[in-house]
């Protein structure tokens, strides 16, 4: 009888090594600001996930995700709030309680869940960057346009650290791109992710047959990734890219 409790025991404690294996630390994580338009939870010293919400045709209210990162008194926002007010109150919560100024803000794709509130970052003399397909989807449009474009990659500066926005494919849209902080090797992947259990989504600008080679590509160049935020819903580990490729290879 013994024998079959250290056994089960041992096999208990693999697969709970196995479970949490890349996994970024939950220990610290902290809603920080909360309103009626807007949340941010504190994931560590350096990486803040904002969420504000998206009201839709299809999927109701939709709750939309970005990143912060900080250090030294700087910040780098990964996509704004879906509109004007909740990234007034982002851009408050940075300087006021964050200490930091907004070096850059860089949208990653061209859907206004990710660029909503772009203008607000333009007023207040925050450069922005998106991927040239990106601006160029955007050309008809009379606000919220991205000023500066690259073609595959891009590095942004944070205090003494990198962010590396990358360009892999088709997915969720054309243009769609993500961003890695390899300090806490933590991804971005913007609504090209999904999370655990999540459907399809909207496909009206997707490239199906190509999102899971991209998210693969991902994969590939970052195989140490411990965080992962997707555009929508719960952040997770690298199975968070496991699920999206086998989602579209269906």
């Amino acid at each position: 009888m013994r024998y079959y409790f250290i056994l089960i025991t041992a096999i208990c404690f693999i697969l709970n090594s196995c479970s949490t294996q890349n996994s970024f630390p939950q220990e610290n994580e902290e809603i920080v600001y909360k309103s009626e338009n807007l949340v941010v939870t504190k994931l560590s010293d350096h990486i803040y996930e904002h969420t504000s919400y998206l009201q839709t045709d299809d999927f109701g209210k939709v709750p939309c995700n970005g990143m912060i990162v900080v250090d030294k008194n700087e910040a780098i926002i990964l996509d704004t709030p879906t509109d004007a007010k909740s990234s007034v109150e982002l851009i408050q919560f940075v300087s006021d309680e964050l200490n930091s100024k907004i070096n850059a803000v860089a949208a990653t794709h061209f859907h206004e869940d990710c660029l909503g509130g772009l203008d607000e970052f333009h007023d207040r003399n925050v450069p922005s960057y998106a991927n040239q397909m990106t601006i160029d989807l955007l050309k008809n449009q009379t606000q919220n346009i991205p000023q500066n474009g690259f073609e595959n990659e891009l590095t942004l500066k944070v205090g003494d650290k990198n962010i590396w926005v990358n360009y892999f494919g088709e997915g969720h849209t054309k243009d769609n791109v993500v961003a890695y902080f390899p300090d806490e090797k933590a991804l971005f992947g913007g609504c090209l992710i999904k999370e655990m259990n999540a459907s399809k989504g909207y496909l009206g600008d997707s490239n199906e047959s190509e999102w899971p080679a991209t998210v693969s590509k991902i994969k590939a160049k970052y195989p140490e990734i411990q965080l992962v935020i997707p555009g929508h819903g719960e952040r997770g580990g690298m199975k968070l890219l496991d699920y999206t490729i086998q989602l579209f290879k269906r």
